[in-house]
Formats: C-alpha cells, structure tokens, sequence
C-alpha cells in the first residue's frame, strides 16, 4: 500500500483472507454466537503483537493456527471519553478527549481494541514471515449499534411476527458485531458461514455457494464466499423470513422483503436493471461483482446502506404504481446505491480523508443517471439545491474540508475521524464532495473524467484477479494522492491548485456585483466585490465567467479575479447602435419584427417597451454553470429580472430571477409569475416556486390588489369544471405537472393575507371546498399525497386568534372558537378518523393532521396539551407519524419550557429501540432548540448539563451518530465554554487546549502501559521485585482466596498514596451475564494476575467491606481453558443457542474481591446496561374534534432528573515533599467521606457504579 510515495508501516502485517462463521442467530434474545478466523502475513520477524478492533462482543478465546492459545488485552477508551476529570464540562475538552479515544483504536494508526500477545511457538514462523491464522470465539447479546434486531412485540414465534436483524452504522461500524480489522485499508477475500433457523434466510455479501440443512431439518447454513478482496466496513448481514424475487430483466439481481411486500417490490425495482446498463456503458466497464442483492428491511438506520454486493434499504422505500411523489425519491436512491457498488465497496477509501472522493464520484455518477431518468433540468434543480444547501452550512454553522490532512476546522467537533463528525456536518459533506467532482468535471471535461474513472476501475479489476502475494490490492484503495497521479497520466493536466482551494480549504467565495451601461463608450461597467469578513468565506482568485443577454444575443465573458474589489469593462456586440441615434433600440428590433436569439440558439419574441432605452442589455449572469462553489448577490433592475424570469432557458437563472422578484412588488413582477405559473412548457418546480413567491408579492400589494385572490383564477381555469369552475374536476393525475401543480397552488394561496393581516374569507371558502369536492373514484393514482396538502393548506390559513378572557386562566374551548377553525378542526377529525379505518400510503394525511394541530396550538385555537402527541410518539407507530410527533413535542418544549417534557424526550432518546427516531429527536432539538446559549430559561438547569454530558460521554458509546448529535445539542444550548449554570468548583483547574496542557485520557492505554507483552524473562524479574517498578503486580490463587489475607499476595514495593490502580482480569469482561461459564472450567486451579498501578491507598487486605458508597465489587471468574473441549463456556453458549439441554452440577459459590475504586472509576464507567422497554402499539385519535379540547388541561408530574455525575478530582502530590496546608487523606480517614461530598464526586447509590459491573474500558483485563 502506498501512499504520497512512502509505505505504511504502521501496522506490521496484512490481512490474506478472513472467516466469519456465524454458528446460531437467536432473534428472540438479540444475540448472536460464532468465531473469526484472519489469516495474517508478517511484514516483520519481531512481529509479536496483533491488534484487533472488537466492540460490545464477548471474547471467549483466541488461538493461533489452533494450536496454541494465546493471551489478549481488551481496552476500550470509548465507552466513556472524559474519565479523569468530573468538573470539566466545556465541548473543547470533550473534543480532545473524543478525538484521543478514537484515535487510541483507530486501526490507520496501528491501534485495536484487542491487542494479541503472539505465543513464544510462532516467533520461528514469524521469523520466517510465514502467514498464520487467528481465531477468535466471540458472542454477542443485545447489541446497542452495529447489529440492529427488529422484534415486534407480538406473540408467537420470530418468524410468523416478521423479526429480522440487519446491519446498522455509519463508516467502520463492524467491529460492533465481529472482530476484525475495522478499516477500510486492509482489502481481504471473505468465506461467511451463517447458521439460522430453517425459516429464516441470511443474506450477506458474495456469491451463496450452498445451503446445508442439519439432520433435523431445523436449521440450516448458507455459504457464501467473495473473492473480490473487500475491506470489514463493507461487510453486512441481514437474517430474517424474508420474501424472495429474483429480478426477470437481471437475474443477477435478487431482491429481499420482507412478508407480504412482493408485489410493491417487483414495481419499485422493476427499473434497477437500466441503472446498471447506465453504468456499465458510462464506465465501459461491466459491474465488478457477480451477483447484487436489495435487502428493505424495518427501522433502518439510513435510507440506504451499501456493502459489497449487497444494500440494505428501508421498508418505506417501496410503493405500489398507484403513488407518483415517492417514486423519484426511490429511484434515485437505489440509483445511487448501485453506483455506490462501483466506488464506494469495489473501489473504496483509503483513509477517512480520501472519504470525499468515492462518495463524491458515486454521486456523481448518479447525478448523471437522475440527468438521462428525469431530465437535464431536474439534475440542475438538484446541483442549485446542493450548492444552497452547503453555502448555508458553511454560512451558518462553519466550513467543509474535505480533506483534513493539512488542516482542522473551527468547529466543536473534530473532523479527522468519521466517529467524532456531527451527522448534520456529513450531509453539508456528501453535498460537496459531489459539487466539486462536478467541478472538476468542467475543469478538465466530461469525456476525460469519464475515462479517469475507466482507468480506476480497470486498474482495480485487474488488482483483485491477483494473490494477495503481488501487492495489487491497493489498486481497490483510492486515495487523492493517487487520484490525482491518474489524472495527471490520463489527461495531461495538473489539478493540484483546484484540490488544494476546494478540497484541503474550506469556505465558499461570496460576490456582490452590480453594473452599470456606459452610453458613451457603449460598454458595460461590471464592479465585483468579495465580502471576506463573513463567515465560511473564501478569497478566490482565478477564472470566473459572465454572461450577458444582449439584443443580438447571449455572450459569455471570463475574467481573472485576483483582487477583493474588481472592475471591468465590456464592450456591447449591439451592430446597430450609433452614437446620436435617437431611436430606442427596441423600437428598432420592434420595427424590423426581429426576434432575440437565445443562449440555446432560440429565437423569441419580446416586449422590450420595459427596458431602458439607451441599453441593449436585457438581463447579466454571474457564473451561470455553477462551476465555483459561491453565493452570488446580484443588483439589476426589476424588468431585467423579468425578462430572465421569462426567457431564460436555464432553471437556475429562473429560480434566481424568483428569488429576487420577491424584493420587487409590482404590477410587472405580478404579470411576470402569472405567465410562468401559467405557462405549460416551463418546468414544474420553476412553476410551483412561481406561486408561493407570487403569494408573497400579492401580501405586499395588498393595498393595491384588484381583482380576485392571486391564482385563484388560474387554479379554476386549469381544475374547475367546464359548467362550474368553482367546482373542482374528478382527479386524474395522468399529467404530473398539473398534479404537483394542484397540490402547490392551494398551499400558497392559503398564505395570503389580506390588510388586516388574516386569511381572504373567499380564500378559506375556496381551500373548504375543495376538501368537499375531492372525488378521487376514477382515479388510478392514489390521492393521498394532495388530501395531506390540503389539510396543510388548511393549517396555513390560520392566524393568531384573539381571545377575550373573562375568567383568569380559562383557555379555548369549543364554546368560544370561531367558525372557520370549528370547520378545520372537522375536517382534521374526520381524516384521522377515516386514517384509523383506511390508513392510506405511509400515513401522509395523518402527518399532515399532527402538523396542523400543533398549529392550531401555538396560535391560541387549542389548549396547549403535548400529552396527545407523546401517545403518537410512542415505539410500534408507523415512523413517520412518530417523527412528526416528536416535531410537535419538540416545538412545544420551546414555547412552554417544561421540564418534564424536556426529559421525556430524553429519555426517549435513551431508550427508544429505532435508532432513527433517536438521531431525529436530537436533529429537531438542534434545529428548533428549547433556548440558546445566553438566553434565560427554566430549562437552563445543571441537571439538564448533567444529563446531556452523560449522554455524549458514555451512553452512545456503542452509536457514533447519537453522540455527535448529543454534543451537537450541548453546542446548540451551551455554546463550547463550560455551562453558566454550574457552579464554579474552588479547585477547578482550567486546561488550555491551545498550549497543549491537557491531561491524558485515563483510558488511553500508552505502549508504556503494556508491559504485559515484555518478554518472559523480564515479567520474571518483575516478579522478583524492582525499586523502579511502578505497578504493583498480585498473584492470586483464586481457589485460596478466602476471608483472611492470602499468603500467596505479593507486593513488591510499598505504594503511595496518590499512585493509579488498574484492576486486570482474566479475558472476559465483567458485564458477562451469569450462566456463561461452565462449572467444570472453574474447579481447575489457575492463577490470575491481577496488576495494579495503584491510585489510591491499597488496604493490607485482599478484601473491603462494601458498605462504603464508593466501593466496587469485582468478581473474579475463571475464563474457559480451551473453547473446544466441551466443557467450555463457548460450548456451553452455543448448545443453548442450538437448544441442546445439558445438565449442570451444583454452581460452586464464587468467591470475589471487592475494592475502592471510586477514585479510579467514575460513575459512568460502569458497563451499560440493557433496558427493556414495553411500548404501547395503538394511538388515541379522537372520535370527535371535542376531544382535542379537555374541559382542563392537566399537567403531568415533573419526571425525575438524572442525577448529575461527576469524577473525582486529585492533585498529584510530589514524594518527597510533606509540609501541607491540608494532611493528607489517609491520615484522617474519618473525614474523606465528608470532603468528597464537599467536592461533589460522591452521590448517591442509585449512581453509584454497580457492584456487579466494571468497565471494559478502565481495567484491563489479561489471561
């Protein structure tokens, strides 16, 4: 592997091949059972360490070539960021924290979870830099990321009720479900077994080589085996009862549902095969893989997750050809999953700075698809709105690098690691690795871009026909050194100037221009400016292009930027203008009945009596191809805007030409929307943009209206009835233009006001009646999607109401609402009521309805009561009506500031088993938060601090989105410095990041601390006893550990009172639930050696009592010998998977160890446990609109904070030295407990850590 010409020597070896067995999948209990085996080459004879990335699963052991057993350390720094300090509550802390412990595991740095001790026996192979093979026996129970099991809450068994599991996580989640090498660096050919019931089917990547049944018949193994080398990230799995269908135009194509959804998917997929056409004759290269596979699985975690030959994708993708409004959002997704299927697995990243290029070229390439499916115009639509999109982001919240090599950015996240980015900072990312793929494009051109991708994809194809001998894997890594080196050799030219402005910078150029015509020298006077002083700006210097719409034409200009302020000069190519003419210049063209040629070559009539007469300039373009990424403010006069909003062929210049005609009120601008929102040849998004802006200019002439309500004219002529335009026709929605047309207009007209600033009476009529007159009878599209608009419309038509209260505190009621909200509330009632009975396509019109009361609310029509919303955000409702719930509750905490709201969705957050709705309850607290930093609420509380930080430290420890979008909230509300809220600690000691003063996180494990992989005969003289030695190492004979101090502990030098302790236990985890061991292994005497760098004074005895709240209990269990003998604890595991019953001697009492670790470990540190959580299925609707108003709204108890956490902290007291103002703590043990209160680390029990629990991240824990 190379990379900017040096080898990569971090890691000391290769990965060959990699097995993943997968022996039972328990859908019930959430757990999974099997072993990995790597085969590794050396790259070095003095290899004798192997690290390995590994989360949340149990190791039950780890041999090498099946001979010899070999020992392992496990250290996770991510299960909670910020172990040492408890006072530290500032977002820069946690971000140097945050980055420290993912960098500690990250696999590009050498690093693992698991770090494998090599057995003396292979230092002859290795010396040799023979391969060897690395077997690991793992099990995994209730995950809480990675792996994401869907078990409704239903009676009977796991297939009949539809349970299923899947894949679920963002880059380099693999290591959540199965041990590996968790980086997208390390391409290696894959043989996957897995073993489920004989009802359920496992779809995984590669080809399906066979499946066996067992003798019963119960369960059965598929084989599948993938020969193209595949990096772990781009590993995924799906195990459910699922539907099979091969595809009829590709039968390489298979597609997967779930029960009793065949019939929609043959329609959704029924088009996949042109996508791969597409793409094999762009590339001139057919698809790399021998089979695909569509998985539409329930609760996805995104829309659509790509592996090697194989997507996952959600259930709500699919629909029936009855539904027109999701059928372009599906095909484009599936689209771009098939194009991820190219680069993305095939040709993947390097490095987690190269992301930008496979994902920008796998958008790109859809893009391209979405231009021959939909239209040039839609692709243009889709390049306008990624371009707003990351000019507002970067505006708003900060800059986009796309690659962080050379730089960070100023945000309270940092960017160098896909765990620790925001997920709203991701999406602004993907937008704009697909803009400057786009770029380059128009640098260097299509057709040469086009044959970049053919080199890349030839040069990988040929890589993974070869050994792994012949060092051309790396052709599948694509990395921007390379990609530019290829460029160079395909096309000649040199692009490192672009990639180092628009790939290694941030910001984007904003230019504000006007101009002015020059009668006298017939030239036009252009004055750009760079307004660098605004933030996400950049300073651009280079090409840019102006395009000027003349009388004789279209001419495009170039200039060089070089200056902040630029002027220039162009001269006019009118022919007929003269100096002294006195003739307009449109009176002549209007004379000669000459037509005005267009850039497209066109020619159109005009009438040119608006414009100036003294110039030929008809309207000017700053960089009408959108090749800069830029934000343009742009001064013309109104009638320019006009002419461009008329004639401009291109969707961008119109929607811009909308934009600004907002700011021009008058009778032209009225005249100009109307003929567009007319016009059948327009495009359908120009023409709905059209009518809401046309609304918003109608309000600003409110006082000079005539005639009837803006639109309501049109709408008639285009949809009412023949003898009765008041009436509305039958749908038929074969034309999709009018359809989306006829969803639109009534949303903006339902936006007019008229001079007392309320909706038209004749307008709110007009939206009634087409709720009475909706017959969609004879109608072969569903009308689900304009029944939801309409109740929109509805909404829309609301204002403040006006309340004259003669009693104190008495709220609406359905006594005193006026007529027009008594009809809304009529119409909501009877469309949720009629949603319970015919629920229509993904519940769209009860969404609608859940929006609009929710309005009702915050205008005063309704009593304010969130108790309706919290019954439709429940877990076992239809997603998308939860979300807009949590919408209403989240608006709602803003506007009534309740605590106990506020915790409600917390702990919603917490515990709710879709992780979706998890990261969309963080996502709207972000965009709508409760308050700001700097704002007065009663929300502003430590408790909320407390709860937030809990969650981002140590809760989403296992789900990287969720705890970015936790600190995305802290960020919101608190801003980076430490809360005002809290209280200032006298002993606070503030660290300065800039200065680098930080402390080392306590869970990052240096390769000072590992000392257990020194060779033998050092570990023997440690036992002998060194001065020097810092840890204090105890050798326990567990089988003669008793109430009295063992004779077998060894101490070799007396500890000081202020030195670590770290508790290293056997192999597994302490969070292993009971019954995982066999009684057999434990009666075998085995020594365990517990090392200990001691932090705090370490009692004369083995044994404290418990009873202190800070105390800690830790079992000490005997692991499994070997996990092959059958009385192991992997054997044991597994026959309970299988369901073989086996009879157990009487459990010996264990015997265990207890200790105070409250200065070693904090509250949080224990191990997450699993919270099982009943939610109720069905939502109340009311019957009646009366039900929406209780006679007294009711508020719920305040639900209980969590308590605040905090560590404890300690000042490192020099040795020598004993003159204090203080004594020290062990010379007045009567009064700790009184100043650890003091100093806020002690709590209650409830937050104390378990006494049954450690966490894996502060012990380490060694066989």
């Amino acid at each position: 592997m190379k990379k900017d010409g040096k080898v990569d020597v971090s890691r000391p070896y290769k990965l060959a091949h990699q097995t993943l067995c997968i022996r039972a999948v328990n859908l019930e209990k959430k757990s999974l059972i099997g072993y990995v085996e790597l085969v590794i080459r050396p790259l070095r004879q003095d290899l004798k360490r192997v690290k390995i990335n590994s989360k949340q699963c149990r190791i039950y052991h780890v041999s090498i070539n099946d001979q010899h057993e070999a020992k392992f350390l496990y250290n996770d720094p991510t299960l909670e960021i910020c172990q040492g300090d408890a006072k530290q509550r500032n977002l820069d802390y946690f971000q140097h924290c945050h980055f420290s412990a993912m960098s500690a595991v990250d696999p590009d740095n050498g690093n693992g979870e698991i770090t494998v001790r090599l057995p003396p026996e292979m230092y002859l192979n290795i010396a040799e830099l023979r391969p060897f093979r690395l077997c690991i026996e793992f099990s995994l129970e209730n995950p809480k990321g990675g792996l994401h099991f869907v078990v409704p809450d239903l009676p009977g068994p796991a297939h009949e009720k539809a349970a299923h599991a899947f894949t679920a996580g963002l880059h380099n989640s693999s290591r959540l479900w199965f041990p590996c090498l968790d980086t997208y660096s390390e391409p290696c050919t894959w043989k996957i077994e897995v073993t489920v019931d004989n009802e359920l089917t496992a779809v995984t990547c590669g080809d399906l080589i066979e499946v066996i049944s067992t003798p019963d018949k119960k369960r059965k193994t598929f084989h599948y085996f993938l020969s193209i080398p595949t990096s772990a990230p781009n590993i995924g799995l799906a195990v459910g009862p699922f539907e099979i269908y091969v595809d009829p135009n590709m039968h390489e194509v298979t597609h997967f549902c779930l029960p009793h959804l065949t019939e929609i998917l043959k329609h959704t997929t029924n088009y996949i095969h042109q996508a791969f056409e597409f793409y094999e004759e762009l590339l001139s290269s057919r698809y790399p893989y021998t089979c695909y596979k569509h998985v539409f699985v329930d609760e996805a975690y995104e829309e659509s997750t790509s592996y090697a030959t194989m997507s996952v994708l959600s259930t709500n993708l699919l629909h029936s050809n009855r539904i027109i409004d999701q059928t372009i959002s599906t095909r484009t997704v599936l689209a771009e999953a098939v194009a991820k299927q190219f680069f993305g697995t095939f040709i993947a990243m390097q490095t987690w700075s190269d992301a930008w290029l496979p994902l920008g070229i796998s958008g790109y390439l859809c893009g391209l698809f979405i231009k021959k499916t939909f239209g040039n115009n839609e692709y243009r639509f889709r390049i306008s709105k990624y371009l707003k999109d990351v000019q507002e982001y970067e505006n708003r919240v900060g800059g986009i690098v796309l690659d962080p090599t050379k730089r960070d950015s100023n945000h309270h996240f940092s960017i160098k690691s896909p765990h620790t980015v925001s997920p709203r900072y991701m999406e602004a990312f993907r937008s704009k690795c697909f803009l400057v793929i786009r770029m380059l494009e128009q640098r260097i051109g299509e057709q040469l871009l086009i044959q970049v991708f053919n080199k890349l994809v030839a040069l990988a194809t040929t890589g993974a026909a070869q050994k792994v001998e012949a060092n051309t894997w790396g052709n599948l890594l694509l990395s921007t050194s390379s990609f530019l080196k290829i460029i160079s050799t395909v096309t000649g030219k040199e692009i490192t100037p672009f990639l180092e402005l628009w790939v290694s910078q941030s910001g984007c150029a904003r230019f504000f221009g006007n101009f002015v015509f020059n009668r006298k020298r017939n030239v036009v006077e252009l004055e750009l400016k760079q307004d660098l002083g605004a933030k996400g700006a950049l300073k651009y210097v280079g090409p840019l292009t102006v395009t000027i719409q003349e009388l004789d034409g279209s001419f495009n200009h170039n200039f060089k930027i070089e200056e902040n302020k630029t002027k220039f000069d162009i001269t006019c190519h009118s022919k007929c203008r003269r100096l002294g003419c006195l003739t307009p210049l449109w009176a002549i063209y209007r004379n000669k009945k000459k037509k005005i040629p267009l850039m497209t070559g066109e020619e159109v009539d005009m009438d040119l009596s608006a414009m100036d007469a003294d110039s030929p300039v008809l309207w000017l373009r700053v960089d009408p191809d959108m090749s800069l990424l830029s934000h343009v403010t742009w001064e013309q006069p109104d009638y320019m805007w006009q002419y461009q909003l008329r004639y401009e062929r291109d969707i961008v210049a119109q929607r811009e030409a909308i934009r600004a005609l907002e700011n021009y009120p008058t009778a032209g601008t009225r005249r100009a929307l109307t003929d567009i929102l007319e016009d059948e040849h327009c495009f359908y998004r120009i023409r709905m943009e059209a009518a809401h802006c046309l609304a918003k200019v109608a309000n600003s002439m409110v006082g000079v209206w005539a005639g009837p309500p803006a639109m309501m004219t049109i709408f008639r002529k285009m949809f009412g009835s023949h003898s009765c335009p008041a009436i509305i026709r039958q749908n038929t929605f074969s034309n999709f233009q009018n359809y989306f047309l006829l969803k639109t207009i009534p949303n903006a007209m339902a936006l007019l006001r008229n001079i007392h600033t309320i909706c038209p009476p004749e307008v709110f009529k007009f939206i009634m009646e087409l709720f009475k007159y909706n017959d969609n009878s004879r109608n072969k599209f569903s009308d689900n999607y304009y029944r939801a608009a309409l109740v929109e419309a509805a909404a829309q038509t609301v204002t403040p109401a006006i309340t004259l209260m003669t009693t104190p505190g008495q709220g609406p009621s359905a006594d005193n609402l006026s007529a027009e909200t008594k009809q809304i509330l009529e119409e909501i009632t009877r469309y949720l009521n009629l949603e319970k009975l015919l629920p229509c396509y993904r519940h769209t019109v009860t969404v609608s309805c859940l929006s609009a009361i929710r309005t009702l609310q915050k205008f005063g029509h309704l009593p304010s009561e969130v108790e309706f919303f919290k019954s439709y955000a429940k877990h076992g409702v239809f997603r998308d009506i939860r979300l807009a719930a949590i919408d209403a509750i989240v608006d709602f905490i803003k506007t009534e500031s309740r605590p106990e709201d506020m915790y409600w969705i917390l702990s919603l957050v917490e515990t709710d088993p879709d992780l979706y709705v998890r990261h969309y309850a963080l996502r709207q607290l972000v965009l709508n938060p409760p308050f700001r930093r700097m704002e007065t609420s009663a929300l502003h509380t430590e408790g909320l601090v407390e709860r937030l930080w809990k969650m981002m430290n140590c809760t989403f420890s296992y789900d990287s989105r969720l705890r970015c979008d936790a600190a995305d909230v802290y960020f919101t509300l608190y801003g980076r410095t430490r809360p005002s809220c809290l209280p200032i600690p006298d002993n606070m000691v503030v660290l300065s990041l800039k200065d680098r003063k930080n402390k080392m996180n306590p869970a990052f494990v240096p390769d000072e601390m590992e000392e257990m992989f020194e060779d033998e005969d050092e570990e023997e003289r440690m036992e002998e006893g060194d001065s020097s030695q810092v840890d204090t190492e105890v050798d326990i004979d567990v089988t003669d550990i008793g109430g009295e101090e063992s004779s077998s502990l060894k101490r070799k030098s007396p500890p000081s009172a202020d030195q670590p302790a770290v508790l290293t236990i056997g192999s597994v985890p302490e969070t292993c639930p009971e019954g995982i061991f066999n009684e057999d292994s434990v009666s075998l005497s085995k020594k365990l050696k517990l090392k200990m760098p001691m932090e705090f004074p370490m009692e004369s005895q083995a044994t404290v009592s418990p009873k202190a709240s800070g105390t800690q209990e830790v079992t000490v269990t005997k692991t499994p010998i070997t996990p092959s003998s059958a009385t192991s604890a992997y054997a044991a595991e597994f026959l309970k998977f299988v369901g073989v019953k086996q009879e157990h001697p009487a459990p010996e009492p264990q015997l265990s160890v207890t200790m105070d670790t409250s200065s070693r470990l904090s509250e949080g540190s224990s191990s997450p446990t699993t919270t099982n959580m009943t939610s109720g299925r069905e939502s109340s609707v009311p019957l009646s609109f009366a039900g929406l108003l209780p006679p007294s709204s009711s508020t719920s108890d305040m639900s209980s904070v969590t308590d605040s956490k905090a560590h404890k902290a300690k000042k490192k007291k020099k040795k020598n030295k004993h003159k204090h103002k203080h004594k020290h703590k062990h010379e007045r043990p009567e009064k700790d407990l009184l100043e650890r209160i003091r100093e806020g680390s002690m709590y209650s029990s409830e937050n104390s850590p378990s006494v049954t629990q450690t966490n894996l991240s502060s012990p380490e824990f060694e066989i």
